[in-house]
């Protein structure tokens, strides 16, 4: 036994048979120092960087103290935006799955209150969700914390950042003071501590890798023009061909021009800003989380709490002025030990950002010239997935398995053909290869899915 397998957590026998089906081999560092403390039953603050494992640190931690014969809220995770919050309930539904009946909801803004009320009518045993949608319930009287046992604040300097101390310390009043909490950030500025000291008690704390690796992310600056910057980011595209690409504007404007123009040259882009409903949020997580879109533009408010899993690059189309959320920014790829490349564009004006940023971060930027840049050559960058969307979600009882079923066994595709299967509460949304997605949504539509029939449709555009 290695001092960083999960069997040195005398977990219970189906946890780690349910670790090792979902292919945890090891602990990533801030699962080694943190789940110890956690499921000791320790307050606990972690500071660890997005991509770190520690989902699973704070899921494991909140799981071990669940009594599933007890139909009551006993644990709650507040998430800084809606994208984390549902990456969080996947996580832990997938956890969970070494019990039966776990029962996990999110709540969260931008979402219509009424399927949420209904299903806290419902109960359950963990909530997710944001802030402010948690106190709405709370006010409500449609969320009762009185049976909690553990409370998570996920991203809290993100929280902060966003102006959430309120609705923190509304929620933290209607907690039993018996409560264990976990303050997991990716820094640790001083509201942090201000916060941890009027909600934990004793609290333990552990750092891992607050910065992203230098040798796991490699960073290439280019000036450019401010009138040839959108085009420079098409170049880097055709010079470097990544399947998945987060592009970072500083403006909602930028994201829009820069998608129109990638858009015209034939790129699968999308975009993601606040100005964007919720639906139309979601649909771009899933086609660009499943690999069916190339390039992802985004302004930083929205893109936080992304995790994107084998994101192979990182643009930053202008220069942050703020030097962390640069390092927020690049450290969205180059995660769990894999490689990354974050390439930047900087005009004359921003050349006092990029000292900043190379001052706090401590590093000598790599310049290269925009003419180093040439096409790669032969056929246009299309994203090996496309995405389909089936009439029906967890409502209607289906799971992913059942899709995949259908897919597989039914209609005779192999299922390295298939990607991510999403399920949402109306809606499922299956990733397979593009070369073959017409002809699985014709298959599919004429098929059934759980002996029903299904209504489906390509999701583009």
């Amino acid at each position: 036994m290695t001092p960083d397998s999960f069997a040195t957590l005398r977990l219970p026998p189906p946890v780690l048979e349910n670790l090792q089906r979902l292919g945890y081999t090891a602990m990533t560092p801030i699962q080694a120092a943190a789940l110890p403390p956690a499921l000791a039953g320790a307050d606990l603050i972690a500071q660890a960087r997005t991509g770190s494992g520690k989902t699973a640190a704070f899921a494991l931690a909140l799981l071990s103290r669940l009594d599933v014969r007890r139909f009551a809220v006993q644990a709650l995770v507040l998430c800084p935006t809606r994208e984390l919050a549902d990456q969080v309930t996947q996580e832990l539904r997938r956890l969970a799955r070494a019990e039966d009946h776990v029962k996990i909801l999110t709540l969260c803004g931008g979402a219509t209150m009424r399927p949420q009320l209904a299903s806290l009518e419902h109960g359950a045993h963990v909530v997710v969700g944001t802030p402010g949608r948690i106190v709405d319930h709370l006010e409500r009287g449609s969320l009762d914390l009185g049976s909690l046992t553990t409370l998570v604040l996920d991203e809290a300097d993100r929280m902060l950042e966003m102006g959430f101390q309120a609705e923190i310390a509304a929620v933290a009043q209607r907690c039993p003071r018996s409560r264990q909490t976990l303050l997991f950030s990716a820094t640790y500025p001083d509201g942090i501590a201000q916060l941890a000291a009027s909600l934990m008690r004793e609290p333990q704390m552990v750092k891992v890798d607050a910065a992203p690796a230098s040798a796991q992310i490699r960073q290439v600056f280019h000036e450019v023009r401010e009138d040839e910057r959108l085009h420079a980011v098409s170049l880097l595209l055709d010079h470097h061909r990544p399947v998945s690409t987060l592009a970072f504007c500083n403006t909602k404007q930028q994201c829009r021009d820069l998608v129109a123009v990638l858009q015209a040259q034939g790129y699968a882009a999308l975009e993601l800003h606040g100005d964007l409903e919720q639906r139309e949020r979601d649909q771009v997580m899933v086609r660009f989380a499943n690999r069916s879109a190339s390039v992802l533009v985004a302004t930083d408010i929205a893109a936080r709490g992304l995790d994107i899993d084998r994101l192979e690059a990182v643009i930053n189309v202008d220069i942050s002025p703020d030097p962390a959320t640069h390092q927020h920014r690049i450290g969205r790829t180059g995660r769990a030990g894999e490689t990354g490349c974050a390439y930047s564009l900087a005009s004359l004006d921003e050349m006092g950002r990029v000292g900043a940023i190379e001052q706090a971060l401590g590093f000598a930027s790599d310049w290269q010239p925009l003419s180093a840049l040439t096409p790669a050559g032969g056929e246009p960058l299309r994203p090996p997935m496309a995405t389909l969307q089936i009439l029906g979600g967890r409502k209607e009882k289906i799971r992913a398995g059942d899709i995949l079923g259908a897919l597989t066994k039914d209609l005779g595709f192999a299922a390295a053909q298939i990607g991510k299967i999403s399920v949402n509460d109306y809606s499922t949304y299956v990733a397979v290869e593009r070369g073959i997605a017409a002809q699985v949504l014709r298959r599919l539509a004429a098929g059934k899915v759980k002996g029903r029939s299904v209504k489906v449709r390509a999701v583009e555009g």
